[in-house]
């Protein structure tokens, strides 16, 4: 049997979600992942009550990959009005969790997905009856990480539970104002459940690499979108046998190790995590240290400079995730594990239309109106920005576009890292460039 290249987003959440678009619906979550490339998708929320209503009503099972399959269906899920298999809807929700340990408050923030539609149900009413899970589509449990670890797998042993953007300051297991220095620390003794791990928009796996503590979890990468044009900004590239629930969780909770995974990249019988899609680090919220009110942004070396203090209010500086990886990592910068799946680092479409265009906004009419004429003459976002030559993008896109999308893919880019809560600025063309005499002359 040939594998099936998937490109995989798990963690987005829905229109219910605090500081989330109202056009996050089932529906169009399917129809942005048609555009985008994305072949599986996180349902986003299913803890709360009405979008799972949502999800139990407008989403099906898919039929069993084979005929061998136990439980009756594969754990994945389409919209019912569709008229294919295209998109499929993994079960997932992200749970923002607040207690004490050892004298200080922790926030955590874990994605966690369901086998079936019966084990997040099972979940959602215990959780139901203990917490309010009907205030936002992310709710907040008073409860420790590894009591709810010890609760999913006591419902399901298949339950996927791993930390978020794992290393943002406020909500994360190695955040600097509320985290841990290890993930022992925060799981205890179901450390050995936790498989995997997301890097989150402020690090990629460069970064994550120098800590080896994380050697033996899966490297995932998400979008953790909070509207339908981010969804896809990060993701995962996977060739599998099957496209199950099951092929999914066997491969994230490496049941074949990454070097075996590696051994076998070039045959195909093997599933495995090929590679994943990266958002350039710097564009992150947190990625430098800073305040953003004082409009103070540091590196990790301005900071030491500064003993930590902002300048402007004289207030401790929130660390950003460059300086807590480097407080942490026991590995110089550039090292890469053996067997470790590769990674692409792009910048979006319509982002990169906007610069060509001299366009500060990436919604406005011109540049939705060069990126539907791209999509609908070469295919799906990540198809164009990955794998389709350049020569053959020229012939359709502005040359400007072209351009640009050649630039992100050699990183040959303008970066203003992001800090406390601010997105950084990723550039491609330099102001010079920008004025439309210089870039007729450029092109």
């Amino acid at each position: 049997m040939n594998n099936m290249r998937q490109i995989a987003d798990f963690h987005i959440h829905s229109k219910y979600s605090r500081a989330c678009s109202g056009a996050l619906t089932l529906e169009n979550i399917d129809k942005t992942c048609r555009i985008k490339g994305v072949d599986i998708i996180a349902t986003g929320d299913f803890t709360y009550p009405q979008w799972f209503s949502d999800i139990k009503n407008e989403l099906e099972e898919i039929s069993p990959p084979t005929p061998l399959a136990k439980g009756g269906g594969a754990g994945l899920y389409k919209l019912k009005s569709a008229k294919d298999n295209k998109i499929k809807f993994i079960l997932s929700t992200e749970l923002a969790l607040i207690y004490k340990q050892g004298d200080k408050a922790r926030r955590i923030h874990l994605v966690v997905h369901a086998p079936n539609i019966k084990a997040a149900e099972e979940l959602n009413n215990f959780l139901d009856k203990k917490f309010n899970i009907r205030s936002d589509g992310r709710p907040i449990l008073g409860m420790s990480s590894p009591d709810l670890v010890k609760l999913c797998l006591s419902i399901h042993p298949k339950f996927l539970i791993y930390p978020a953007h794992i290393w943002t300051p406020w909500f994360s297991v190695f955040g600097s104002k509320s985290g841990f220095n290890s993930m022992e620390e925060c799981f205890g003794n179901y450390t050995k459940d936790i498989y995997a791990y997301e890097t989150g928009l402020s690090s990629d796996p460069e970064m994550n690499w120098r800590l080896s503590a994380l050697d033996n979890l899966t490297l995932l990468s998400n979008s953790d979108a909070h509207s339908l044009p981010n969804i896809g900004r990060e993701a995962n590239v996977f060739e599998l046998n099957e496209i199950s629930y099951d092929e999914i969780y066997n491969v994230i909770s490496l049941r074949e190790s990454r070097a075996t995974n590696a051994a076998h990249a070039n045959k195909r019988n093997k599933s495995f995590l090929d590679y994943t899609i990266e958002f350039y680090p710097e564009e992150g919220m947190y990625h430098y240290d800073g305040h953003r009110l004082c409009g103070a942004r540091f590196s990790p070396e301005q900071t030491k400079k500064h003993k930590g203090v902002c300048p402007v209010c004289k207030k401790p500086l929130t660390i950003g995730v460059v300086n807590r990886v480097e407080e942490l990592a026991d590995r110089p910068a550039g090292f890469t594990p053996e067997g470790a799946p590769g990674f692409k680092k792009l910048v979006e479409l319509d982002k990169i239309i906007a610069e060509a265009l001299c366009v500060k906004s990436r919604n406005s009419r011109a540049v939705q109106s060069e990126y539907n004429n791209i999509i609908k003459r070469l295919g799906p976002e990540l198809k164009i920005l990955i794998d389709e030559p350049l020569e053959k993008i020229k012939q359709i896109a502005l040359p400007a576009v072209a351009e640009g999308i050649r630039r992100a893919r050699q990183g040959e880019l303008i970066i203003e890292p992001g800090f406390d809560g601010q997105y950084g600025a990723v550039k491609i063309f330099s102001e010079k460039e920008k004025g439309k005499e210089k870039q007729r002359a450029l092109f």
